[in-house]
């Protein structure tokens, strides 16, 4: 199913006539702009053609517009080039509380350097407030940076306004217009402003290539420095193609700018309006009077729009905030105009384009209708009873055991649950173990455990499958034999079949089979979102449970499964994962790590824990802190499942695998130059993943041959246990 593509704010297809328009400068007319031969005057002429294009757009001069690398480089060099060529007249800027990153991440900069900035509020529709932004001008004031559009709610800023009070105080006004061209009138003269800047891939045209216009006999720095292209204004040989593309695409969008508001604000109502029929509770955030005409900011009461987004596999948009497993963090302009942490949590926006139509439109309608209202409370709406082609990770937007909450935080709270000093409890919350035991007489202990997670893959039966290999793997870490399991289920009966629900218990049963137990029961609640686990219970003798904390000095350290699960889930569920990679992502969690079943009567094994969803770094760093003891880890022996470095490179990387890497930084000496794929990798969250055991240094060799027999081919000393040190790990 191809996908109608509703995010147009966050960027635009190339127009075919761009395209076209980039060829020669591709293609043949290939000289650098700045020579003085004739393929350089033939490319400076597609040059000074695209300016006069960009010009003619902004109702500016052509050597007026300063071509760069995009929208962000415009913000940059306007506010540090206006900053520093004023740095004798003042140190203060005005900003709104709402901008672009690119704006306010300068604004940032700046203080850091000793600016000070004003950050002048807006009302509930976005909206500035002009009395609060004129009391901010002050005699050291030199620069107001206010955006003419927002790119989250759309509200249009009253900029000609703002120019009045600029010039009145003789202060240069700059206007973020990446939103705006394209959509409404963006003319230099009508605005008033002093600067202003573009971006080629908001208007069609190429992405990498912007503008900035400078008033002319205004002074500003430069910002990048080289030989003098750009009119001496901005350094380096000029993008021909990119630079042609944008010319172009500033000539349709000025040729077509009120046939494609009409289209734009027809689709946008449109929608608006389907949406409402169905969901009469969504809220409409911003201003819809004065607002570009393709933006539809919506929140959905009391629901998450990320699990919205995650249902609707056919629609392309934007959440209003950016959940993790760790943390929501919340827009700040959804924030600066009041809304409250749940209405932004539910928050998307719709952003249509010039080719959006009216059939896209509709069905998108249903589509979102479908997915958000069996989410809406009170709703009524229920599941289809097809169970095919379901993709489990669409309805969650977390990731089995990276959900995990933030290690500090779960400290935190385990610091406050009251402890038992009964005798027959041999393990619990103080010991940092995978598991509970309590003595039932001197021959017998019992073990228990839980675990359970969203989908970390889109099958019902491998999803389930993984689960209980999961849960099943804190048993194993203790030493423990598993005796039978429970079900924990969170299902949400509005939106999967319970068909689904069948397909993931068979699934852990499969499992629970090849461990030899028996799964005799359970508990579910109705969910928005999709959970399963496992409590398992097992036995072991009470003197040979194996622990965190007896790891002893000169200990080797053994990995039995290669890790990276996480980042590669993460790729599964952004589908880019490779069908070679992701069987072997599978084979991975399925995995049992019931190794040391049939080895622990031969070899000694001094402590042992599994990998799960603080990564590798969190699991050993508990060991350690927990046996008083330091570690060696050597990167380079720790196996991983192939193609995580290239996922990484990708950006596929759970917000749990960053935490981790935040929360176990202070404890960790890294070896230098190690590289930032290697740092994130040994923090990744693992679903499912290996043990890692802690055996005497002269067996250790004997023991790893062992497990690689039991079928862990991949096992390997990665590490070496140290007497206590002020460095807890250090990694070489």
């Amino acid at each position: 199913m191809q996908t109608i593509y509703l995010d147009y704010n966050a960027t635009t297809p190339l127009d075919p006539s761009v395209v076209e328009s980039m060829k020669p400068a591709l293609y043949h007319l290939f000289g650098n702009p700045s020579s003085s031969h004739l393929p350089g005057i033939e490319a400076r002429k597609l040059v000074e053609k695209a300016r006069e294009q960009v010009a003619g757009l902004l109702n500016s001069l052509p050597e007026e517009i300063v071509f760069t690398s995009g929208g962000t480089e415009s913000n940059n060099h306007a506010i540090k080039g206006i900053a520093y060529a004023s740095a004798r007249s003042g140190n203060h800027i005005i900003t709104s509380t709402i901008e672009h990153p690119a704006t306010l991440e300068v604004c940032k900069y700046l203080q850091q350097k000793g600016y000070d900035i004003s950050y002048i509020n807006v009302d509930s529709r976005g909206i500035i407030n002009l009395d609060e932004l004129e009391s901010a001008i002050r005699k050291d004031t030199i620069l107001i940076t206010v955006m003419h559009a927002n790119n989250e709610i759309g509200s249009i800023q009253p900029v000609p306004e703002i120019s009045q009070l600029a010039r009145k105080h003789k202060i240069p006004f700059h206007t973020d217009a990446a939103q705006s061209a394209g959509k409404i009138p963006v003319d230099v003269q009508q605005l008033g402003v002093d600067l202003l800047s573009l971006a080629g891939h908001k208007i069609y045209g190429p992405k990498g290539i912007g503008a900035l216009y400078i008033r002319s006999g205004l002074t500003i720095e430069k910002i990048i420095h080289g030989a003098d292209h750009e009119q001496n204004r901005r350094a380096g040989t000029e993008n021909v193609p990119q630079v042609t593309g944008l010319g172009k695409a500033c000539e349709i969008a000025k040729r077509d700018l009120e046939i494609n508001r009409q289209t734009m604000q027809m689709t946008r109502d449109a929608l608006f309006d389907f949406i409402r029929q169905s969901i009469p509770e969504v809220q409409w955030n911003g201003d819809p009077e004065n607002c570009l005409p393709n933006t539809l900011s919506l929140s959905f009461p009391g629901v998450d729009a990320q699990l919205i987004l995650s249902g609707l596999e056919g629609v392309a948009a934007s959440a209003g905030a950016a959940c993790h497993a760790e943390s929501t963090d919340i827009s700040h302009v959804l924030d600066a105009i009041g809304l409250t942490g749940e209405q932004s949590i539910g928050t998307i926006r719709f952003s249509t384009g010039k080719n959006t139509t009216k059939e896209e439109i509709s069905s998108a309608s249903r589509m979102i209708i479908d997915t958000a209202a069996p989410l809406m409370s009170g709703s009524n709406s229920t599941a289809s009873s097809d169970a095919t082609h379901v993709k489990l990770t669409q309805f969650t937007h977390g990731l089995g055991c990276a959900c995990k909450m933030r290690p500090q935080d779960l400290e935190k709270i385990l610091h406050k649950i009251p402890l038992s000093d009964h005798p027959d409890i041999l393990v619990d919350a103080r010991n940092s173990d995978d598991a509970t035991v309590w003595k039932m007489d001197k021959d017998t202990a019992w073990v228990q455990s839980v675990d359970f997670f969203t989908p970390v893959v889109d099958d019902p039966f491998t999803f389930g499958a993984i689960a209980a290999a999961n849960a099943l793997s804190d048993i194993y870490a203790m030493g423990a034999t598993p005796l039978f399991g429970l079900n924990i289920v969170a299902f949400p009966v509005k939106r999967l079949a319970l068909a689904v629900l069948d397909e993931i218990l068979q699934g852990a049963l499969s499992i629970a089979e090849k461990a030899g137990i028996h799964v005799l029961g359970g508990h579910t609640i109705e969910d928005n979102e999709l959970k399963f686990g496992m409590v398992v219970n097992g036995k072991c003798h009470p003197e040979r449970i194996l622990q965190n904390s007896c790891s002893q000095p000169g200990d080797a350290l053994i990995l039995t499964k290669p890790i990276g699960t996480g980042i590669m889930t993460t790729a599964l569920k952004r589908g880019i994962l490779a069908d070679d990679h992701y069987h072997e992502l599978v084979g991975v969690m399925t995995g049992l790590n019931n190794i040391l079943s049939n080895i622990l009567p031969l070899y000694k094994v001094n402590a042992c824990t599994d990998i799960t969803g603080f990564g590798l770094l969190g699991h050993m760093l508990e060991m350690v802190r927990a046996s008083r003891v330091s570690a060696e880890l050597m990167a380079d022996k720790v196996p991983l499942i192939k193609g995580v470095r290239e996922y990484f490179q990708a950006g596929t990387v759970p917000g749990g695998t960053l935490q981790n890497l935040a929360y176990t930084e202070p404890y960790l000496q890294w070896k230098d130059g190690t590289a930032e794929s290697t740092k994130n990798i040994l923090a990744d969250a693992q679903t499912s993943g290996g043990l890692l055991i802690s055996s005497p240094h002269d067996t250790a060799g004997n023991l790893l041959d062992e497990i690689r027999k039991g079928g862990a081919t991949e096992a390997a000393i990665i590490g070496r246990v140290l007497p206590a040190s002020d460095i807890p790990i250090k990694i070489t």
